[in-house]
């Protein structure tokens, strides 16, 4: 399915502040010398040629070669839900992330199923893939992330996350997303009505833009008790991008620690 350019994506910067973090660590994670790799793949329950673009995603997971690193973000866009299917996992933040996207690569016409490794589009084929992942990883860092994951006395879970980056001006920022697996859907309508449809990395939340000023960003947010129970199954995934280009300078994934 394509959907011709529309209006760029702009989003509100905002802006991060150094916070003190209340409560004890319970689990952290920080990037290493080498570039880990982001595969966005933009897709809809509405889009009859979505879910095996999504089976290629979990084939990829389950057949990890050994010193690769990626993560992985399904982002489910909501331009499609007029053809008689809601997506229930679509955010417009989502298709205005896409359009950007497209736009940034100098294309002009927006698709579902649509891959995106560490800004750059890509062919859906699995070899395709695999290749572009391999070569993301053979890059040095552009970026550090740091990830943490608190929890304050009442049980609430706090996300703590700082970047740094040398930038040489470029406009960077860096965003957070929390990705909830093993989900499961019932289409009864559109495309793929009738069809069970099983889902992982589905975007549930969605923070950032953080820009980086002087090289540097920090943000902290307390998860809603619905994000509490996603991350449960599921997993934060932190990137630094360039905001001109939408290159990914590195990204960091941590999974929940609690028992």
């Amino acid at each position: 399915m394509n959907l011709r350019q529309a209006a760029p994506y702009a989003l509100a910067g905002v802006l991060a502040l150094a916070l003190a973090r209340p409560g004890s660590a319970a689990c952290s994670a920080g990037s290493g010398q080498k570039t880990a790799a982001l595969i966005e793949l933009y897709t809809s329950e509405g889009c009859s040629s979505c879910p095996p673009a999504e089976q290629t995603l979990a084939r990829l997971q389950a057949s990890a070669r050994g010193g690769s690193e990626w993560y992985a973000l399904a982002l489910h866009v909501n331009y499609w839900d007029y053809l008689g299917w809601q997506d229930p996992y679509a955010q417009p933040i989502f298709s205005e992330r896409h359009h950007w996207l497209v736009q940034a690569n100098r294309q002009r016409v927006v698709y579902t199923p649509h891959f995106f490794v560490s800004g750059a589009e890509i062919s859906g084929q699995e070899a395709a893939l695999r290749a572009e992942l391999a070569r993301v990883n053979r890059n040095p860092a552009g970026a550090h992330i740091q990830l943490d994951l608190t929890e304050a006395a009442d049980g609430v879970q706090q996300v703590h996350a700082s970047a740094r980056a040398a930038g040489n001006g470029e406009p960077l920022a860096l965003y957070v997303a929390l990705a909830e697996n093993h989900l499961v859907s019932r289409v009864a309508r559109g495309e793929n009505g009738g069809a069970t449809l099983s889902h992982e990395h589905v975007v549930r939340s969605w923070m950032g833009p953080f820009p980086l000023f002087d090289g540097s960003a920090q943000m902290q947010q307390d998860l809603s008790d619905a994000d509490n129970r996603r991350l449960a199954h599921g997993e934060l995934v932190a990137f630094v991008e360039n905001q001109q280009t939408g290159q990914v300078l590195q990204a960091l994934g941590l999974a929940s620690c609690k028992p």
